[in-house]
């Protein structure tokens, strides 16, 4: 699915969900078709502005399993980060907030069957507060590892928990606020 309500393409959109969205409504941090999680829907404009504030950094989380194993030499690579190409053409240094191996993925995101576990693959938990074009599948290529599963578990304090694959989880304004660190003003 591609997280937003209108394309040129034939793909599953948004609007497909079994859901009636209010008018208005637009994706924040959308997701690429190959990527899954958490995705905040809203109709007030001025969250993107204040999300996306250079001068407040807000922490997002992604639940990554990548082909092959991730040895602690590896891990450190990324921990003090690699370089990757952006759009610009030059390249970055992207360094995430955290990383680290997570062993039962299931603390993290309880819907996790995939058949690719079988195969030798690592799952991380990396942590950012930006976020360049694909710069997590980047960031794994860098270390000759090709990303597998992308999910976002968090954007803040707001997680994703258990909400199934499709389903929309409805809250107050307020709440939302307090839970992705903006101050919240009526």
């Amino acid at each position: 699915m591609v997280s937003q309500f209108v394309s040129s393409h034939e793909v599953r959109l948004l609007g497909d969900l079994n859901f009636q969205f209010p008018e208005g409504i637009h994706a924040i941090g959308r997701l690429d078709n190959h990527s899954e999680g958490l995705l905040i829907l809203t109709t007030n404009k001025k969250v993107t502005r204040l999300l996306f504030d250079p001068k407040k950094k807000h922490e997002r989380s992604y639940l990554i399993m990548v082909k092959n194993v991730v040895t602690p030499e590896l891990l450190q690579q990324l921990r003090t980060g690699v370089s990757i190409p952006v759009t610009t053409g030059e390249d970055y240094i992207a360094v995430p907030t955290s990383i680290e191996i997570v062993e039962n993925v299931k603390d993290h995101y309880v819907h996790m069957d995939d058949f690719r576990q079988q195969y030798p693959h690592t799952w991380m938990l990396m942590t950012l507060t930006e976020g360049k074009f694909h710069q997590v599948r980047k960031m794994c290529l860098a270390i000759h590892r090709r990303c597998l599963r992308l999910i976002r578990v968090s954007i803040g304090n707001l997680k994703l928990g258990d909400l199934k694959p499709g389903e929309v989880k409805e809250m107050d304004e307020k709440t939302f606020f307090e839970l992705i660190g903006i101050e919240y003003k009526v």
